[in-house]
C-alpha cells in the first residue's frame, strides 16, 4: 500500500491537511485516525456542550457533523476518480452543509458512532484499491487535480487539523 511520499501531485489547499499525516501507508494513516477517534476525549466534548470560542464558530457537534459530511463528499470524489471518472467535481460548501445539518439536535455519542462507521468503510474502500487506482488524477474545482491517495491522507490530516483547533481554542473553555 502506498505511502504519503508517493503522492505525485500535491493538491493546493489540501496540502495543509496532508502535511499533518505521517509518511506511512494510506490505510495505516486512516486506521491511526480511526484509533484517534475511538480514543477521543469524550468527557471534554460533552463538557463543551454548545460552547464555541467565538461567535459564528461551530460547536463540537457541528465539527463532528463536518467530519461526517467531509468524509462522505470526499469518498464520492475518491471513488469516482479511482473508477476513472474524469469529470470536474463540484465544489463543497461546508458552511451550507453545516447550516442545514442541524447537528446540535443530535448527541455527541451518535455523531461519533456514525463517524467511526464511515471511517471504517473508508478504510475498507482503500484496502480494495490498487496502486494504479490510488494514483489516478481527478479534476477538482478551481482546476485543482488530486488523486485518491492524496485525498486519503487529506481525510486523516483534516481530522488532526480540527483536533488541534479543539485543543487550542475549545478545550480552554472548559
Amino acid at each position: 500500500m502506498m505511502k504519503k511520499s508517493a503522492i505525485e501531485k500535491m493538491p493546493a489547499y489540501f496540502d495543509r491537511y496532508i502535511d499533518l499525516a505521517e509518511d506511512i501507508p494510506v490505510v495505516e494513516s486512516l486506521q491511526l485516525s480511526l484509533s484517534e477517534l475511538e480514543q477521543a476525549p469524550l468527557e471534554k466534548w460533552l463538557a463543551l456542550g454548545e460552547n464555541t470560542y467565538a461567535p459564528g464558530k461551530w460547536t463540537i457537534k457541528d465539527i463532528l457533523q463536518h467530519f461526517i459530511d467531509t468524509e462522505r463528499v470526499f469518498m464520492y470524489r475518491i471513488t469516482a476518480i479511482a473508477r476513472g471518472d474524469k469529470q470536474k467535481m463540484i465544489p463543497y460548501d461546508e458552511d451550507i452543509f453545516a447550516q442545514h445539518a442541524h447537528a446540535n439536535r443530535r448527541s455527541v455519542h451518535d455523531l461519533l458512532e456514525e463517524l467511526i462507521l464511515i471511517r471504517k468503510a473508508t478504510i475498507l474502500f482503500f484496502k480494495s484499491c490498487t496502486d494504479e487506482m490510488l494514483l489516478e488524477l481527478g479534476n477538482g474545482y478551481n482546476d485543482v487535480q488530486y488523486s485518491p491517495l492524496a485525498l486519503g491522507f487529506m481525510l486523516a490530516g483534516h481530522q488532526r487539523w480540527h483536533f488541534r483547533t479543539l485543543s487550542e481554542k475549545y478545550y480552554p473553555l472548559i
